[in-house]
């Protein structure tokens, strides 16, 4: 009687891992999604650090030099220096 049994239950156990192994939890497929979602995670925090890099120059320029805080509050805010004349030509697309 207990061979008649064992074989049934071990054919249960069986099926009860390999769904685990394929579809549950912790299956193959979630497995490969998170390794993929690793990957895409990295190479935004590679692009991040490039782009940190990048700030720490511009950062460590104006800390070094006042001309870089001059040329960037001239092309970013547009200021002009006390006495001097600022020229605007419009293309000639605009219209007055």
């Amino acid at each position: 009687m207990f061979r008649r049994l064992l074989i049934p239950v071990l054919i249960v156990l069986f099926v009860v891992l390999q769904y685990k192994l394929w579809v549950g939890e912790g299956s193959l497929a979630e497995v490969a999604t998170l390794e993929r979602d690793i990957e895409v995670q990295q190479q935004a925090i590679e692009e991040m650090k490039k782009h940190n890099l990048a700030m720490q120059a511009e950062i460590d320029s104006f800390k070094k030099d006042q001309d870089a805080v001059e040329e960037r509050a001239r092309s970013d805010l547009g200021m002009i220096r006390e006495g001097e004349i600022y020229f605007q030509i419009p293309d000639k697309g605009d219209k007055p």
